[in-house]
Order: C-alpha cells, then sequence, then structure tokens
C-alpha cells in the first residue's frame, strides 16, 4: 500500500511547486529508517519536519513558512483508508 508515499510526494511537490523525484524522495525515507511502502499520518508528519527539509534543500528547493504549515495541515488530515481521487476514477472507468 503505497498510498502514502504517493500522497507525500503529490503534496510536497505541489507545495514546491516542482515534480520531484520520486525515487530520491522513496531512497530518503527508506535512508531515514521509514518504510514508503507503509507511511501513515505519523509518519507523513514526522518526515516533513525532519528528513525532508534536507531532501528539498538537496534539491535547491525551502519551501515559505505559509506553505509549509499548508503541507503539514494536510498531511496531518491525511486517511489512509480513504480512497485517493485517482482511485475512484479508476474504479468508475473499469
Amino acid at each position: 500500500m503505497r498510498r502514502g508515499f504517493d500522497h507525500l510526494h503529490a503534496e510536497l511537490s505541489v507545495a514546491a511547486g516542482v515534480a520531484l523525484p520520486r525515487y530520491a524522495l522513496w531512497l530518503c525515507l527508506r535512508e531515514a529508517g521509514r518504510n514508503p511502502e507503509r507511511l501513515d499520518r505519523a509518519d507523513l508528519v514526522e518526515a516533513l519536519e525532519g528528513e525532508l527539509t534536507g531532501f528539498l534543500g538537496d534539491h535547491g528547493l525551502r519551501l515559505a513558512p505559509r506553505r509549509s504549515r499548508g503541507l503539514q495541515r494536510r498531511l496531518r488530515s491525511f486517511d489512509p483508508q480513504t480512497p485517493t481521487p485517482e482511485e475512484l476514477l479508476a474504479r468508475w472507468l473499469d
């Protein structure tokens, strides 16, 4: 179940204003001792407050405080049991 990772990647990319490299983000989380396959809400918020600052810096990016607060709010509202819009659309089209 990669729902948490997919959500993190999408939200972080939108907040940063660029499409961030998925594999590099995956590796960053693995190196920090997190399992990208099983990220829950707490993992997302902790990662934002920890290793993701360095990840963004490695890519020459920094979130403005307002964007960081908005991202944190969206990550805190993440529910891994709720299907993503993409998953819902795929079900409707099948």
